[in-house]
């Protein structure tokens, strides 16, 4: 049986900012060689030690040590993107934990940040090896044409985001963290692939897919992905 390790602590930002075409944020392509290589992501990375010393905290979900998280945040944009977020208000928005089902896996605090003014983008060339501004809407239906590859917790926080209009009013929306401790289920058929469930569904604990009531999930399908969340009546989101 494999050993399921502690999950890592992880910090992630999105550098966000308004534009002709309404929010944009700062999507990263790691380098194919490396852990999610190829994948479109936000700044982000594991907690170092050295983060430890910050005074800074957030408030945890399990109610572990919150100390760290911010300054990784701040670190990795700069080592990632070549941006400074010292002095820049950072929103901590979401707590994303993965299934205790693979060797590896992150604990991620999810920030976000408005992209300081006169901001020039300057990447690694090493870890990362692309950077574009799009739009959620944009990411979204690349993802969905098959342009861009993205992890789950990129495609929720797109979907999240792409019903601001600008992006003071997605950052005093945040009010406290939320929780995204994922339970999975497989799905087999015509159109296989995986739904993830998070609490407050119906269905957390059980699986079922069927099941009536609160739902707060996310579909994972070879058709296409899109969110659920409603209080027991259909109100998809779906891309």
């Amino acid at each position: 049986m494999t050993e399921i390790a502690e999950p890592i602590d992880a910090a992630t930002v999105v550098v966000a900012r308004d534009s002709s075409d309404g929010v944009e944020v700062l999507m990263l392509r790691r380098n194919s060689k490396i852990y999610f290589g190829g994948m479109w992501v936000f700044p982000g990375g594991r907690v170092d030690p050295g983060d430890r010393v910050d005074s800074t905290t957030v408030a945890m979900c399990d109610g572990g040590d919150g100390r760290g998280f911010h300054a990784a945040a701040i670190r990795e944009a700069q080592e990632e993107a070549g941006i400074d977020l010292t002095s820049t208000e950072l929103h901590h928005f979401a707590h994303w934990l993965p299934p205790a089902v693979r060797p590896k896996r992150f604990s991620t605090q999810f920030f976000l940040a408005a992209a300081p003014e006169g901001l020039d983008v300057s990447i690694d060339h090493g870890e990362i090896i692309e950077h574009h501004w799009m739009t959620p809407a944009d990411a979204l239906q690349r993802r969905s044409d098959g342009e861009i590859e993205i992890v789950t917790p990129t495609f929720c926080t797109l979907n999240w985001l792409r019903g601001f209009d600008s992006v003071q009013e997605a950052c005093s929306s945040v009010q406290q963290s939320q929780c995204f401790h994922t339970h999975i289920k497989e799905v087999g058929g015509t159109d296989p692939g995986m739904v993830a469930f998070y609490a407050g569904d119906v269905s957390y604990d059980s699986l079922d897919l069927e099941a009536d009531g609160p739902r707060r999930r996310c579909y994972m399908l070879k058709s296409s992905w899109w969110w659920e969340e409603h209080p027991g009546e259909s109100a998809t989101s779906q891309w």
